[in-house]
């Protein structure tokens, strides 16, 4: 396994729609998926699409472990999701805060959908089907974003939240504590 070189902000690849995985058991894929996960878990990040390490294909890995400052954090196993297809569940949307490895320290609100369904396959190619709500369905509708070349930035209703890791820490999660 490899950790892969994360493709930022400006690459043309993260604007670029991506091509559907004909053949999930090809080693070369199933060695790319070993890699983007050791990618995500060596940057720390709780899910990265194959944009992002360069490679223009619809996969995209997940996985979120609790954070123990947070008592609404949880653990989801590792999810693997290829060719995935997301629909709504409701029209309800929820604005929250959002960052991406491809836009290095960088954070700011977002809307999404509160609940999604996915269709798409694992990386064994077995067909996968599940709902998801919250947290999970929001890092699910961002990596799929990655898919069609739709950065966290672009589904941003205002930039007035766009901010910096260090100041996000300062002003807005403090913010948000004592909510």
């Amino acid at each position: 396994m490899a950790i892969l070189k994360v493709a930022i902000l400006g690459n043309p690849v993260l604007r670029a729609a991506t091509e559907p995985v004909k053949n999930i058991q090809a080693p070369e894929i199933q060695r790319l998926i070993d890699d983007m996960i050791e990618t995500m878990r060596e940057y720390r990040g709780i899910g990265l699409a194959a944009p992002q390490v360069h490679r223009s294909l619809q996969i995209t890995v997940i996985e979120e472990e609790a954070d123990a400052r947070s008592s609404k954090s949880v653990s989801r196993p590792l999810t693997v999701l290829i060719n995935p297809r997301i629909t709504p569940v409701t029209d309800q949307m929820v604005e929250d805060w959002e960052g991406c490895l491809s836009i290095p320290d960088l954070r700011g609100k977002v809307p999404r959908y509160k609940e999604i369904e996915v269709q798409a396959h694992d990386r064994r190619g077995r067909p996968l089907h599940l709902t998801a709500g919250d947290f999970f369905a929001r890092v699910i509708q961002h990596e799929h974003d990655h898919l069609t070349g739709t950065l966290f930035l672009d589904r941003m209703k205002s930039l007035e939240t766009l901010t910096y890791m260090d100041e996000y820490a300062r002003y807005w999660a403090r913010q948000e504590d004592e909510e």
